[in-house]
């Protein structure tokens, strides 16, 4: 099994306030201070989670972590015929497509991933609430999952990792990440007032320019990473297929999840 910067191939030997719908940016009343680290519920329960499960694998010796890692894991071969000769049975069949989201290789592979959930996901809670996030989240990592298993029919190696749900919010940030920056307020209504910026339909989304760069640069930097991958005994494969799955799948299905008002609503945003 091998690591990766998002989702990885564990190693088998071893391991709002509320947010107005006016379109502007509100300085803090006089006297109120903003808090220094403002992590949505949602997103801190996420990250307890995986935190939780790296905790508990450092009281683990080697040959139990290894087993408990395969527990977790999404191994594609549990669906042609291994499940009975791996950790979990027949159970670990079905258990595995959510679990494998909230185990990590080592600590930076958490670093990496709990990186990305704090700038992604804390924007979307804000915008859709805790209970659409997590059922984004969830949508988004089982696409990856099924991209991986598509694309790796029977593999043994297990894969591990967060990194398809997470670039699949980054995914669903991109449907409106330009239309603030086209606006006023930018960086600082993203992060405040998420809800004031409408979404664009998809059709008119995917004719900007400048998505269309950031979703190629994103799916060539994950192909680049095939030179390598599937082997076993490589210590940094990338499973690029979950990346660009749940990448895809966030782009394409925000805007089911998504409850702002939508671009032609709002007369700050037409004409564009």
């Amino acid at each position: 099994m091998s690591n990766e910067q998002g989702e990885r191939h564990a190693p088998v030997d071893g391991g709002t306030h509320g947010d107005d719908h006016d379109g502007g940016t509100h300085p803090p009343a006089p006297g109120v201070r903003e808090p220094i680290f403002n992590i949505p519920p949602m997103v801190m329960a996420l990250l307890a989670i995986m935190l939780a499960v790296m905790a508990y694998r450092m009281l683990l010796n080697e040959d139990a972590d290894t087993s408990f890692v395969l527990l977790m894991a999404l191994i594609p071969a549990r669906l042609t015929g291994y499940a009975a000769e791996l950790p979990g049975g027949v159970t670990a069949v079905y258990t595995q497509f959510i679990t494998h989201m909230f185990i990590h290789a080592d600590a930076m592979h958490l670093a990496f991933n709990g990186a990305g959930l704090l700038a992604f996901a804390g924007a979307l809670e804000k915008r859709i609430g805790a209970v659409r996030l997590l059922a984004f989240f969830i949508v988004c990592g089982l696409a990856g999952a099924a991209a991986f298993i598509a694309l790796n029919p029977g593999l043994l190696a297990p894969m591990i990792g967060a990194s398809g749900a997470i670039a699949g919010l980054m995914g669903g940030v991109m449907r409106y990440f330009f239309s603030a920056m086209d606006n006023r307020g930018g960086l600082r209504r993203l992060n405040q007032h998420p809800r004031s910026i409408p979404l664009k339909g998809l059709s008119v989304a995917l004719r900007d320019r400048r998505l269309q760069v950031v979703t190629a640069s994103f799916i060539a930097m994950n192909l680049a990473a095939m030179v390598g991958f599937g082997d076993l005994n490589a210590n940094s494969a990338i499973a690029w297929e979950a990346h660009v799955g749940g990448y895809l799948t966030g782009l394409l299905l925000f805007g089911l999840f998504d409850i702002a008002p939508r671009h032609e609503d709002v007369p700050e945003f037409r004409g564009e």
